[in-house]
């Protein structure tokens, strides 16, 4: 009985490897005589996927007209170019935000509409900290003005997208790239004498949208198209791709307001010659990681009668560290003319304090 259930069993698997091998080759004969079967499964596959993302088309139409290119001159030699937006129209006038750097040392400033009409733009105002230019033109020149959103609304993900001229080329004029907000009050140094030392600190927006040098000056917009900062340069070398920076359209509204009533932007003064302490190694004996130097003060300056001395090493303002001369204008910079800070800094080995009262540099 014992030898029947095994033969039972050997004849079972032989039945299973039989039906196996059968199968494979059926399988075989099937795909190698009648391929079609197998490819319009696949094609079936295929035609089901949906795609659920129709772009941001909607969104650029709203502000696309809005945006200009900016040409500067100097005499009759195109001197730069760079982006800008009309942002404002009071009936009469309307004005354009753009960079200071896209329109400084020129002569002349014209704008291009989407429409290819040129008109000179006058230009109101601009300061170079906050890198913000105003530009006015005749209301009946203009097709739209852009809205205006808030920097503050958007999270750090959301989708952004810009619209300029990139490569400072009239044939790629309106491009749009489009990205995603990658980070928030980045503090980014930046030079304003094209040297390799920095002396100035800008709080900005970073994104992944592609925004090469002609962008300069136009905007960074939230997906519903309102504008929420102004691109103002690229961070770029060999080893970083995808960081573009924006000046948050509260800051830069901040300065257009000031410029367009015609009031001088004055900042307070300490009254002193420094230098990054970083440079001066060899030069002084100290033991400090970073600050400023304080090379010479001016007589009856705020530092003079705060009793600031050269020689002092500037480390902190308001118990905020100043690591180089950049972050220290960019403290200063945020009060005004009349206000007090408190300055910590080293005299030798001794961390002192003092509160100097800040005017403005005499004309």
């Amino acid at each position: 009985m014992q030898e029947f259930s095994e033969n039972k069993k050997i004849r079972n698997l032989i039945i299973l490897i039989i039906v196996f091998f059968v199968g494979a080759i059926a399988m075989f004969a099937l795909v190698r005589f009648n391929p079609t079967f197998v490819t319009q499964n696949v094609t079936k596959e295929i035609k089901d996927v949906t795609v659920t993302d129709t772009g941001i088309a909607d969104a650029v139409e709203k502000v696309y007209d809005a945006v200009v290119t900016i040409e500067t001159y100097k005499g009759d030699t195109l001197y730069a170019t760079g982006t800008g937006f009309v942002y404002k129209n009071d009936g009469n006038n309307a004005y354009i935000l753009t960079n200071n750097h896209v329109i400084e040392s020129g002569s002349e400033v014209k704008v291009v509409f989407t429409n290819n009409k040129q008109v000179v733009a006058k230009v109101i105002g601009a300061d170079k900290y906050a890198d913000i230019a105003v530009l006015n033109v005749s209301s009946k020149d203009i097709i739209t003005v852009a809205e205006i959103g808030k920097s503050s609304d958007l999270r750090v993900g959301d989708t952004v997208f810009a619209v300029g001229a990139p490569v400072d080329s009239a044939a790629y004029s309106w491009s749009v790239t489009r990205g995603i907000l990658s980070g928030k009050d980045r503090m980014v140094e930046v030079s304003l004498s094209n040297s390799n030392v920095s002396d100035w600190v800008m709080s900005v927006m970073q994104t992944d949208a592609a925004i090469n040098s002609g962008n300069s000056g136009g905007p960074l917009c939230n997906s519903n198209g309102s504008v929420i900062g102004i691109n103002s340069m690229k961070l770029a070398s060999s080893s970083i791709e995808g960081m573009g920076f924006a000046i948050p359209i509260e800051d830069a509204l901040d300065y257009a307001e000031k410029i367009e009533s015609g009031k001088k932007l004055e900042r307070p003064y300490l009254g002193v010659a420094m230098y990054n302490l970083s440079n001066m190694y060899g030069r002084v004996n100290t033991d400090i990681a970073a600050g400023v130097y304080i090379d010479k003060v001016e007589e009856d300056s705020p530092a003079d009668v705060a009793s600031l001395k050269a020689g002092d090493i500037i480390v902190k303002l308001d118990d905020v560290d100043i690591p180089n001369l950049a972050y220290l204008k960019y403290q200063l910079y945020k009060h005004n003319i009349g206000d007090s800070v408190k300055v910590s800094f080293y005299r030798g080995n001794d961390l002192k304090t003092t509160t100097v009262n800040l005017s403005k540099a005499a004309d």
